[in-house]
């Protein structure tokens, strides 16, 4: 081991921050033990009691009508094309009816960006749902979504925002991220939100009291340079607002309808970023392992490499499915995933608060 790589590991030991260079460092030069051993040390400062939190939610995604058609999105169709659909209200509450008699606790709302939906739409998904489940919490709307929504219907960012949390919305997902670096965004997703745009939204949902999470789908053909710059784009957002609940890194699922064809980040390299995420995000109290990219063995092990959080049981998930991941679980299975790893579950709320 290098001299330099040593100091690194002390600064970690002693709790210090890490600069971007020592962290490409690591993400190049430690082993995966090493990285695991480290973030674990992390996550137990952050968590000191021998519990992985989850929570059982159902992600809705209201429309599958996309003008953006991004190149790692297999899920997206355009209005003319057989499978395409905007769920009605009706529909929408049905949904939400039946996470409530599962024992949801929340409901992730997410769409294409689809030209044909007015402001209205939104709206009124939002306010219907409140009417109705009033003790359910919305998760809804990444901000390529806010982004859209501004300049589709002429409303700076803070008004679509006030606007929506008027409505009934809650907090923001993370999604929508992928790599905050232009060079992959232009490469894979030209027509999103920039990265500077999708940081802006969450600055300002975080100014309005809006709490929100961070996310990073990597392993679609970016350097291990621009994973370090996500991660300290998030960092030094999360040092300005302090309003990121958590963090959850994924790999791509190059499968289905996809465009981007690239080979699938190894389980090795999941396992070294999520570990490397745990150790730079110092000011992110929670880290979500991802079993529904990984599968539920990789999703155990993962709370060993300085996750806290298994994520949703996950009543309804589409956008990943739709790339050929065919994950699956009950409660009663991710209770059991976490148990056999040595921890405790510990069912919780969108906001991380108890359920």
């Amino acid at each position: 081991m290098g001299s330099d790589l040593q100091q690194v590991f002390s600064d970690i030991a002693k709790g210090k921050r890490i600069d971007k260079a020592a962290a490409l460092s690591l993400l190049l030069n430690a082993s995966p033990v090493e990285l695991g051993f480290l973030a674990q040390e992390r996550r137990f400062f952050h968590h000191p009691e021998p519990a992985v939190t989850y929570i059982i939610d159902r992600n809705i995604n209201y429309t599958n009508i996309c003008e953006t058609l991004c190149a790692f999105c297999a899920f997206s169709r355009a209005e003319s094309e057989e499978g395409a659909y905007s769920l009605s209200i009706e529909d929408l509450l049905q949904k939400v009816k039946e996470t409530v008699e599962l024992g949801g606790t929340g409901i992730l709302l997410q769409g294409g960006h689809n030209p044909k939906l007015p402001f209205s739409y939104y709206l009124d998904m939002l306010s219907a749902i409140k009417r109705d489940f009033p003790d359910i919490h919305i998760h809804a709307f990444s901000p390529p979504e806010i982004v859209f929504f501004s300049n589709s219907f002429g409303m700076s960012v803070p008004e679509v925002l006030s606007k929506l949390r008027e409505a009934g919305l809650q907090s923001l997902p993370g999604g929508g991220a992928e790599i905050l670096t232009e060079k992959s965004r232009k490469r894979i997703a030209p027509k999103k939100a920039t990265t500077e745009e999708w940081l802006g939204v969450m600055e300002e949902a975080h100014r309005l009291g809006i709490p929100s999470t961070a996310t990073m789908m990597f392993g679609a053909g970016e350097g291990d340079d621009e994973i370090v710059e996500h991660l300290d784009r998030v960092r030094s957002l999360q040092d300005r607002t302090g309003g990121f609940t958590a963090f959850i890194p994924w790999t791509y699922q190059p499968g289905g309808r996809a465009k981007l064809k690239v080979e699938k980040a190894s389980y090795t390299k999941y396992l070294k970023v999520l570990a490397l995420s745990r150790i730079y995000l110092d000011n992110i109290k929670n880290i979500q392992a991802s079993w529904l990219t990984q599968g539920l063995d990789i999703g155990q092990v993962a709370l060993h490499f300085g996750a806290n959080d298994l994520g949703s049981v996950m009543i309804e998930e589409n956008v990943v499915r739709a790339a050929g991941c065919s994950h699956r679980t009950n409660e009663a299975e991710l209770r059991e995933v976490i148990a056999t790893a040595g921890f405790a579950p510990k069912k919780r709320r969108t906001l991380y608060e108890g359920a």
